[in-house]
């Protein structure tokens, strides 16, 4: 289990996260990242990698 979250100092809202794992990150009313479910595994947890991979501001940190 691996748990997400997401710097918001560092995320300008390109969106890959939320478009790459809708099921772990969604937007707010501007664009920025949020994090649905903080505490993930199985394939929930490959969704947060994907989203964690895809950040170019790597905003996104999975802590195993």
């Amino acid at each position: 289990m691996s748990r997400v979250s997401v710097d918001p100092d560092l995320c300008t809202g390109h969106g890959r996260c939320y478009s790459l794992a809708p099921e772990v990150f969604d937007a707010d009313d501007v664009g920025h990242c949020v994090v649905l479910v903080e505490d993930v595994s199985g394939a929930l947890e490959e969704q947060a990698a994907v989203g964690e991979k895809n950040c170019p501001e790597q905003a996104i940190t999975l802590s195993r």
